[in-house]
Formats: structure tokens, sequence, C-alpha cells
């Protein structure tokens, strides 16, 4: 029988956060291993008074929090682990967790021992003490790539060609957290399905994320319509009467005209319309992929 390296220690697979541009807010996006580990550590863990709201999105768990520190009134069954601190400083975000028997071994070295992580501060943990660690992540900034337009009525599909460009351009700077599909208007010279791809990503290279984003498009795209923009920023919600009005009906580029400011456009083929519309949309599935024509 093969021998176990560790049996009670689950390594989180990676652990990464994004601050507000005032830094009062952290979006903390921990990827997991044990669905259920994550899925009791969230029913606690959005107990913390630093704690805004916690969603889970495929293989990872987000955490809205409030920079700042609170005391945890932990006990037993009831609340057993939390999230007691979030701060932030120019380069880097710390969250210190705290829990209780088991909660306390995934509060401690499960998340120390987790990709991301800068450096840490870990106390013993096991049998029924209260343990916990602080772990310093590097302060990321949230960048949104919406793409729209790159494949042709013989060819292509613009949701793969995105999809693999993002994962080509991750790397320890800029890790790729999510892929949102936005179903827009169906106007006459759609390709076929009228679908616009948003890419999210948490960096610390802006810059040069977009950059290489924009150089694979470029290099793959099989349209002259290609269309894309960037967005940088903690939330992308002030775009969503924008994104809401191309999937309500046809809208011409002048309307990029209101929110041209947010946006880093790169690439402005007639794609731009719903390249930028599918970024308000990202992670917002349901709403995304719905169809707004009236018709069902």
């Amino acid at each position: 029988m093969e021998k176990l390296s560790d049996p009670y220690q689950i390594a989180y697979p990676g652990i990464c956060a994004v601050a507000s541009e005032d830094g009062t807010q952290v979006e903390l996006i921990e990827q997991f291993d044990c669905l259920g580990g994550a899925m009791w550590a969230g029913k606690h863990y959005q107990k913390s008074p630093v704690v805004l709201s916690r969603r889970i999105l495929g293989s990872t768990q987000r955490f809205l929090l409030i920079a700042g520190t609170a005391d945890l009134p932990l006990e037993g069954s009831y609340f057993p682990a939390g999230i007691a601190s979030a701060e932030v400083t120019d380069d880097e975000i710390a969250i210190t967790y705290r829990g209780m028997g088991g909660g306390g071994v995934g509060a401690s070295i499960c998340r120390a021992s987790a990709r991301g992580v800068g450096r840490y501060t870990v106390d013993p943990s096991g049998g029924g003490k209260e343990a916990g660690s602080t772990v310093w992540l590097p302060r990321r900034k949230r960048v949104i790539i919406g793409v729209d337009d790159t494949d042709t009525p013989e060819e292509g599909a613009t949701w793969t060609l995105a999809h693999n460009i993002a994962k080509a351009v991750a790397d320890e700077e800029s890790w790729y957290l999510s892929h949102t599909i936005t179903q827009l208007f169906p106007v006459p010279y759609r390709t076929k399905n009228c679908v616009a791809i948003a890419c999210e990503f948490a960096t610390t290279e802006p810059e040069r994320l977009i950059e290489r984003f924009t150089a694979y498009t470029k290099e793959y795209t099989l349209s002259d319509e290609t269309g894309l923009a960037a967005f940088t920023g903690f939330d992308p919600s002030p775009l969503l009467e924008y994104g809401r009005s191309v999937k309500r009906g046809e809208v011409t580029k002048e309307a990029l005209d209101a929110i041209r400011p947010a946006l880093d456009i790169r690439i402005e083929g007639r794609g731009i319309i719903g390249a930028a519309a599918a970024i308000p949309f990202a992670t917002r599935y349901e709403e995304a992929l719905e169809l707004w024509t009236g018709v069902t």
C-alpha cells in the first residue's frame, strides 16, 4: 500500500487577490482541490465581519472582503473558522485566517502552502487546537479582455480562440480566472450565434498581459472585423448599461463614445461593439447567456 505523504494536509492549489483602487475592498480568489472542504469553509467564513459576500465559480471560491481587522468569536460547530483580516499595501495583500480543530488545519498550513503565497506565518494545527495563518499575496489588478469577431462563416470560433490565447498568456504574474460567453442581439451580419467573449485575469503586469493577448489575437484571427478591448479595474459594472444595450438591439460604434474612456481599445474593427459589451458580463453567467429578443 502506498504511503500518504501528509495524510492531514490538503494544500490549496492557488490563492490570489485583487484590490480596489482605493484599497478598501479585496476579492480573495481561492482555487480548491477538495470541494467539501471549500463548501465548509465558505459556509463559515462568510460569517466573518470582514466578508461581504462569497461565491463559487468553477473550481474557485471568491470572497469579497472589506479591508480591516475584526475579532472572531470562534465557537465549535457554530462559527469554527473565519477570515480575521485583510490588509492592503501598495504591493501586497495580507489575509489572516483563524480556525478551530480541523478548521484550524484549513486556516493554517493548507492555505499557507498554496501557490501564489509570497510569504506566511503559520501556527501548529490539528486535534482540538485553535490555529491560523497570515499569508501575503501580491497585490494584483483585475483585467478583463473582451473579444469579438475573430471567425468567418467558413471557419473558426471566437470562444475557443479566446480561451486558448488566455491560457497561452497566463503565467505567475497574470492568472487566468474566468471565461464568459455573452449572447448579443443577433444582428444580420453576425457569423451565426452572435456572441462575444470576456476573459478575466488577476495580474501584476496589466500592460504586458494586454499586449501579449492582442498580439496573439492579431496573429490568429480569421476576420478583418475583429474587436478587442481591455478593462483594468476592480469593478466593471459601470459598463453594464452599454453592455445591456448591445444585448437588446443593434447599436452603432458611436455608442462606444460613452464608455471609451474606461477602455483600452487595441483592435477596432466592427467587432469592437460586442467585445466591449462582453466585459461587464464577466462571471455574470446567467445574465450574459440570456437572449433578449422577446422570442423564446
